[in-house]
């Protein structure tokens, strides 16, 4: 993925020099390890938290703690996303496997998600070459809107699209390469097989762990993961400049944490060759040239929502 920001309508950029450029591209296996070992160390302590209530006082009393395991599972995207890039470690075996792992509990398939991802960089903002907004949901309605923002019709359609590259042995999306399409099947079937030895052992043993401490949660979790992404570019403009057709949302430290820095998302999308960990710096080197700036999530939703309203009347 390149490594500069590209504009089509003489925008003026703050360039980077090639040193300072080479400086905040530095990548860390220290960095990297503490922030996947401290999210999936949330996951475990709250997953145990999850059982021992349930198991104690029984599912309901546990609802609110499924709540906060479905945030942070669902972020695990952001896990999958870095690691696509391989900016998360410095060792490209770390990134594949946490990359695995987390595209695994989120019911992404890692190779497919590099090169839908590949092409979202290059087509960002593209209607006809951007995955993200060919796959996405285009509702026609208020209902519509409010279920796009549910997740659960992208979960089910990522789903529906794992099995039938698994059943069928097929892939026709225009954004994996012929000669990818053979890996991608055998990615999909591994991923089904997996699931289903999982469902086997989880009646076998008559165990409701994995539904309670995984499954419901990562179902609950797309509510807040949606609303986060269309903040990334939704009524953004249809231009090749990242600092125009990306938003960057400001917001709490918590929240910048579990999303592996991704609300500085411009200045990824500007420079994807920089790790998480050095996005707040670029921040402060480019923040004067950000055109779309989000004052947390509750009010980008706000913004997001009217947004697909206004386009809802249009047609």
């Amino acid at each position: 993925m390149t490594d500069t920001a590209v504009s089509e309508s003489g925008h003026r950029l703050k360039p980077l020099t090639p040193a300072l450029l080479r400086e905040l591209s530095v990548r860390s296996d220290l960095r990297g390890a503490a922030q996947s070992l401290g999210h999936y160390g949330v996951i475990a302590l709250v997953g145990a938290l999850i059982w021992k209530i349930s198991s104690t006082w029984g599912v309901l009393w546990a609802l609110p703690l499924m709540a906060v395991q479905g945030y942070v599972v669902a972020f695990l995207f952001m896990a999958v996303h870095e690691t696509a890039h391989k900016t998360a470690f410095r060792s490209r075996s770390l990134n594949l496997v946490v990359g695995y792992l987390s595209a695994f509990l989120i019911g992404l398939p890692y190779e497919y998600y590099c090169l839908f991802h590949w092409d979202h960089h290059r087509f960002t903002q593209d209607s006809d070459k951007d995955p993200e907004l060919i796959v996405g949901v285009k509702p026609t309605s208020d209902t519509q809107l409010a279920i796009a923002y549910s997740g659960l019709l992208q979960v089910a359609g990522r789903l529906r699209l794992t099995l039938g590259h698994a059943v069928t042995g097929k892939v026709t999306v225009p954004w994996i390469p012929e000669n990818k399409r053979a890996v991608i099947v055998r990615e999909a079937r591994a991923y089904v097989a997996v699931y289903l030895l999982l469902l086997a052992l989880s009646l076998w043993f008559s165990s409701g762990l994995l539904l309670w401490v995984w499954i419901v949660p990562l179902v609950i979790g797309q509510l807040f993961l949606r609303p986060y992404l269309y903040a990334e570019h939704t009524g953004c403009e249809r231009t090749r400049s990242a600092f125009q057709n990306t938003r960057t949302t400001y917001t709490a430290a918590v929240v910048k944490w579990f999303a592996w820095n991704m609300p500085y998302h411009v200045e990824h999308h500007a420079y994807p060759s920089i790790p998480f960990h050095a996005l707040p710096k670029l921040n402060e080197i480019v923040d004067g040239d950000i055109v779309y700036r989000g004052r947390g999530y509750i009010q980008t939703t706000r913004e997001t929502w009217a947004w697909f309203r206004r386009n809802l009347k249009s047609r």
